[in-house]
């Protein structure tokens, strides 16, 4: 029980943080923490990445008892190597640059319908006013609810939470849904820390390499394990 545990964490973390670092969600966290107070954007993209990561784990910890477990298996074994030839296609197709301008873009004319033309005016004042506001107040603030709805309906249907669905299916649930939100945290507090300068540094094509190889050694692994049964 503790083995399975430890292999569905270890798997989940390595998958995550290999599939979050450099994605859609990801640049979006660190742009709205640019232009609003970063404990807010924090919180509403956290909450929405564990609601995504609990909900994906119990879809496939369900599949299961659905679908024969031979089925399942074999679908997960599929989804690993599709996903991993997909990432390493994105490595010599795709650079980070499309990726940031195409959120940066979305976000931009999410601003102008919604009047914030004055952002770096206001936001000192916004500040100010939500520091006298109570918790409950700030809680349910435009902007978190924001942050929430922008990375929740952005990682659905990505591959990272297809992923989830594919190894809570195969491998221990509780210890899938510790390593998604361990590794969900970490690159959504890089990203709201610092994520833009951080994404310029690391090289996306590589992150998109080691995760397409990573996805495709669990792809193998999979397969093996079905052969050995």
């Amino acid at each position: 029980m503790t083995l399975s545990v430890v292999q569905g964490f270890t798997k989940s973390l390595a998958m995550t943080v290999l599939s979050e670092i450099g994605d859609k969600t990801f640049f979006a966290a660190a742009i709205l923490a640019m232009r609003h107070p970063r404990r807010l954007v924090l919180s509403g993209c956290l909450a929405a990445l564990i609601v995504m990561t609990i909900f994906s784990a119990l879809v496939g910890w369900a599949a299961p008892n659905l679908i024969s477990r031979t089925w399942t298996h074999n679908i997960t074994t599929l989804l690993f190597l599709g996903f991993g030839l997909w990432s390493l296609w994105d490595a010599f197709n795709e650079g980070e640059a499309e990726e940031l301008a195409e959120v940066e873009a979305k976000l931009d004319a999410d601003l102008k319908s919604s009047g914030e033309a004055t952002k770096e005016n206001n936001k000192v004042d916004d500040d100010l006013k939500k520091q006298k506001q109570p918790i409950l107040a700030q809680f349910f603030s435009p902007i978190l609810l924001k942050a929430f709805s922008i990375t929740f309906f952005g990682e659905w249907g990505d591959k990272s939470q297809l992923a989830t669905i594919g190894l809570a299916a195969d491998e221990n649930p509780f210890g899938v849904v510790l390593g998604g939100i361990i590794g969900q945290a970490l690159c959504t507090t890089a990203a709201v820390l610092g994520g833009k300068s951080l994404a310029k540094q690391i090289s996306e094509r590589m992150v998109a390499l080691s995760g397409g190889v990573l996805f495709i050694v669990f792809g193998i692994q999979s397969f093996l394990s079905t052969l050995e049964s």
